[in-house]
């Protein structure tokens, strides 16, 4: 019995010194040293009788020696460890089997005690405590002695009894610090545990935006290629509108150039008009100073036919002595004045021509006709001069009737030359008119042509800018509906993710509940 209060008090006090030099002291460990305390005090007021079979019964339950736990001890380890290996038994078990053995010891015969005491005790002792404890339950002790023996380890375990309180003392303050520092370490250990979640959340929050990001990277790529789809058709049309409009352009230049072809015709038309129009008039006053030219030369071959026969009249009469008289004068009755020389006998048309010519005598009406012949010769030669003149001019304004300059006497050959020059004239004005008309009418079929297709064009580019506005409309409105589209899906993944995180969630508390349970 003293070896096993020893032990246990060695027990205890090793207990102490490894709490007291432990930095955190598990509640545990507290627990173990205060239980074994207790037990310990127990013992010491229990009677002297049972002592040495409650000792035994109490070393045979436990599970390790004091010598193994010593030797265990000595080892690097914590105080869960050592404790953990020390099995307490409980007190209401040690009080039952104590009395159980006290009653068997002193209702037997000494001889089966000492039997039934050595045989238990010879398997579970050591070879250092055999003999203590056969001594202890001898038959033979006599009852003063064990009192004496009692009272002996009453007053040592008495000594050490404060001691222990004390200790016990000291362990509660101590459990009572390890659980403040281990409800510190608690709260400590749930901040960081809300932390470290905070920080997962914070962790999966960027992830999701990151997420996000690359997404929204990924539609922006593919939003960049649309456009630069969009923007190489935009160009191609662009590009078939400056080709037409270029095109449109080019006939515009090509119609103002028609346009002044037309013009510089049409002004040459005028002015071949206008040349007509003065040849014409040049030939309208040719033909009347022929027709004028035509009667003085009748006028001038019938002078000269009457003085030609005014002078075989004269010829005659002076020859034979005649005197003509004239037609008008009845009875013969002649006034004239008196004939010096011979009587002139004159024809019946030379008789007229004279008197034509005035009253009075003979020369004086033959000087008279002599004076109208040379005014009839000097109208001749100013109208001469005259056609001279004008054949000048035309010579220098057209050429062709320059020959008929050289001509002095054939006027009528130089006035048909003249009709025939200005009728060729005339033909090839009239063909260059007709031809010219040609290409007006030629010129104004292509103008309206020009001006056809320059419609079509503006049409074509009119119906192309509608219907690029009505694709841009509506390229606006599929944008509208596909940002709309994409963020419901955003939502629909943020609510399905959201929902996935709940349910992991619930399934990590109802694993982490199971494991607890």
């Amino acid at each position: 019995m003293m070896v096993d209060y020893i032990t246990l008090t060695v027990l205890a006090l090793r207990l102490n010194t490894v709490i007291t030099h432990q930095e955190q002291v598990q509640p545990e460990a507290v627990l173990c040293l205060s239980t074994m305390t207790l037990q310990a005090s127990r013992l010491l007021v229990e009677p002297v009788v049972g002592e040495g079979r409650v000792c035994i019964s109490f070393f045979s339950d436990r599970k390790v020696s004091a010598a193994d736990y010593f030797s265990r001890s000595n080892r690097r380890g914590s105080v869960v460890s050592d404790v953990d290996d020390v099995s307490i038994p409980d007190l209401t078990s040690l009080d039952e089997k104590s009395d159980k053995q006290y009653a068997e010891n002193y209702t037997r015969p000494s001889s089966r005690n000492s039997a039934s005491a050595t045989t238990p005790l010879s398997g579970n002792s050591s070879r250092r405590g055999s003999g203590d404890t056969s001594s202890l339950i001898d038959p033979d002790t006599s009852l003063s002695e064990l009192r004496v023996n009692r009272n002996f380890w009453f007053a040592f375990y008495e000594q050490f009894f404060g001691f222990f309180v004390e200790s016990l003392s000291e362990v509660e303050e101590k459990y009572k610090k390890a659980m403040v520092s281990n409800a510190q370490l608690d709260n400590e250990k749930n901040n960081l545990i809300y932390q470290v979640d905070t920080l997962k959340d914070v962790i999966e929050e960027q992830e999701e935006q990151m997420a996000e990001f690359y997404r929204e990277n990924a539609e922006k790529s593919k939003e960049l290629e649309r456009q630069k789809h969009m923007c190489s058709v935009l160009q191609h049309k662009m590009d078939e509108l400056k080709e037409g409009l270029r095109q449109r352009d080019e006939l515009i230049e090509e119609n103002q150039r028609m346009q002044q072809k037309i013009d510089t015709v049409t002004k040459e038309v005028f002015d071949l008009q206008e040349t007509l129009l003065w040849k014409d008039k040049n030939i309208r006053a040719l033909e009347k100073q022929k027709e004028y030219i035509a009667c003085l030369r009748n006028e001038r071959d019938n002078l000269r036919e009457e003085l030609a026969d005014l002078k075989e009249a004269m010829k005659t009469g002076e020859k034979h002595g005649l005197v003509i008289i004239p037609d008008g004068t009845p009875n013969g009755d002649v006034h004239h004045e008196p004939v010096v020389g011979a009587i002139t006998v004159v024809s019946q048309e030379a008789a007229q021509v004279l008197e034509s010519a005035g009253e009075g005598p003979l020369d004086v009406r033959l000087r008279k006709l002599a004076g109208e012949k040379e005014e009839l010769l000097s109208q001749i030669r100013k109208l001469k001069l005259q056609l001279e003149e004008e054949r000048q001019k035309c010579s220098r304004s057209d050429g062709p009737a320059g020959e008929l300059a050289g001509l002095q006497n054939g006027s009528d050959l130089q006035l048909i030359e003249m009709q025939r020059d200005a009728n060729r004239q005339i033909s090839e004005y009239k063909f260059k008119l007709s031809k010219a008309e040609q290409d007006i009418t030629t010129l104004e079929q292509s103008i309206n042509r020009l001006e056809g297709q320059v419609l079509r064009y503006k049409t074509a580019a009119e119906n192309a800018e509608k219907v690029e506005d009505e694709l841009k409309a509506e390229k606006r409105k599929l944008q509208r509906e596909l940002r709309t589209a994409l963020d419901k899906i955003e939502e629909m993944e943020m609510t399905n993710s959201h929902l996935a995180k709940r349910l992991e969630k619930m399934k990590a508390n109802r694993t982490a509940l199971l494991a607890q349970q």
